[in-house]
C-alpha cells in the first residue's frame, strides 16, 4: 500500500482501539458489565467493519494503481509500412518512440517516408493554418529517433512492438533476445496478422507480459487495432494495451487467440472462396467483384482485394493455417493462386495479378 493509504489506516486502528478499552472501562466501573455485552459486542462489530472497509479501500487503490501502466516510451521493430505507420501514430500523440531496423539505408527510407506522410496527415488537419501544421510535423519528427540495435534500446521502452516478417522462428528469436534486456515491467506485442501470439510469446520469459497489437494498413488513416489476449497474458497487460490503442486514436477490439484473429479470419476464407467459385466455372472475376461491391457494398471486389493485398500474403497465411488445421475447408489453399504465386503476379506490386497494372 502507499504511505498516505497505511498511514490512514493505522490511524484507524489507534482510534478504534482507544474507543474499544475506553468503553470496556466504563462498563466495568459501572458495574453492569453483564447487562452491557450487547453494547460492547456491537460496538466492536462497528468498529471491525469500519476497519476491514477502510483496509479494503486502501488495497483496492493500490491493486487500481498496479494494473495501470502508463506506456510512453515505445521501441517499434521493423521500418517498413506497418512498422513506420505504426512508429508515426505513436510519436504523433506525444510517445517518444524508437524506430528499429537492420540498416541505416532501411531507416532513412522509413524516416523519409513517415515526414512524406506526416505533411499529407498536415495539410488535412491544418489546412486553414500551415504554421500548426508545420509544427506538427516537427514535433512528431523530433519524438522519432532511429536504431539498428534493438538491444542497446530496450532498456527503456516501457512497450516492444514486432513488426517484422511473417516468419515464427525469425519473430522467436528476436523476442527471446530482447527479452535478456528489457526491463521487467516490459511489455512486447506482435503486430502478425496469421501467427500464433501464443507461440511467439513462448519464447520469452514473460508470457504474461506479451499480446498480440494487429494494426491495419495504411495504419495512419485505419482506425482499427486488433488487441489479442492469450491464455497468458494478464489483465494489467490486457488493459495496458488497450489504453495505449485508446491514446494512438484507434478503436480497439478484443479477440483470443484464434487464427486470423477477427478480420483477417472472416476475410481470407472470403477471398478464397471466391476464387473457388471462379476456378470452378460459375462466374468470372469481373462479375464477382461488381456483385460484392453492388450487391453487398464492399469498396473492393475479392479479387482486387487479392491483388491489393498481394497473392503471396494470401498464401503465406491460408498454407500456415492449413498446415494447423489440415481438415478445416475454410483453410484449403487454392490451385490458381498457387500457380499465380509461382509465376510471380503477386498482384498490384508486381504489375500483375489476377488482373493487370500498368
Amino acid at each position: 500500500t502507499n504511505g498516505v493509504g497505511c498511514e490512514g489506516a493505522c490511524s484507524f486502528w489507534s482510534l478504534s482501539y482507544f474507543l474499544l478499552v475506553l468503553c470496556h472501562a466504563h462498563v466495568l466501573v459501572s458495574g453492569v458489565y453483564s447487562r452491557s455485552r450487547g453494547y460492547l459486542a456491537a460496538l466492536m462489530a462497528f468498529v471491525t467493519r469500519q476497519l476491514l472497509r477502510s483496509m479494503s479501500s486502501v488495497s483496492d487503490s493500490a491493486t487500481a494503481a498496479a494494473k495501470k501502466i502508463i506506456i510512453k516510451q515505445v521501441i517499434v521493430i521493423g521500418g517498413g509500412l506497418m512498422g513506420s505507420g505504426i512508429a508515426q501514430v505513436a510519436a504523433a500523440t506525444g510517445h517518444t518512440v524508437t524506430l528499429v531496423d537492420q540498416t541505416e539505408e532501411i531507416l532513412n527510407k522509413s524516416r523519409k517516408g513517415i515526414e512524406d506522410s506526416l505533411k499529407r496527415t498536415a495539410k488535412k488537419m491544418f489546412a486553414d493554418k500551415p504554421e500548426a501544421g508545420s509544427q506538427f510535423i516537427e514535433k512528431t519528427l523530433k519524438n522519432i529517433t532511429v536504431n539498428t540495435d534493438p538491444a542497446s534500446v530496450v532498456h527503456s521502452a516501457d512497450l516492444v512492438v514486432e513488426a517484422i516478417v511473417e516468419n515464427l522462428d525469425v519473430k522467436n528469436e528476436l523476442f527471446n533476445r530482447l527479452d535478456k534486456f528489457a526491463p521487467e515491467h516490459t511489455i512486447f506485442a506482435s503486430n502478425t496478422s496469421s501467427l500464433p501470439i501464443t507461440q511467439i510469446a513462448n519464447s520469452t520469459s514473460r508470457q504474461d507480459r506479451f499480446g498480440g497489437l494487429h494494426f491495419f494498413n495504411p495504419v495512419p488513416v485505419m482506425k482499427l487495432v486488433e488487441v489479442v489476449k492469450t491464455p497468458m497474458t494478464s489483465q494489467k497487460t490486457f488493459d495496458s494495451l488497450i489504453d495505449f490503442s485508446k491514446a494512438l486514436g484507434k478503436t480497439a477490439v478484443v479477440c483470443q487467440d484464434t487464427p486470423g484473429f477477427v478480420v483477417n479470419r472472416l476475410l481470407v476464407p472470403y477471398m478464397l472462396e471466391a476464387v473457388r467459385l471462379y476456378e470452378r466455372g460459375h462466374a468470372s472475376k469481373e462479375d464477382i467483384d461488381i456483385g460484392m461491391k453492388l450487391g453487398a457494398g464492399y469498396p473492393m471486389g475479392p479479387f482486387e482485394l487479392l491483388d491489393y493485398v498481394g497473392l503471396d500474403t494470401c498464401k503465406f497465411i491460408i498454407d500456415g493455417w492449413h498446415k494447423g488445421e489440415p481438415g478445416n475447408p475454410l483453410f484449403a489453399p487454392s490451385p490458381l493462386v498457387d500457380k499465380l504465386v509461382e509465376e510471380n503476379k503477386l498482384g498490384k506490386k508486381t504489375g500483375e495479378g489476377f488482373y493487370k497494372y500498368k
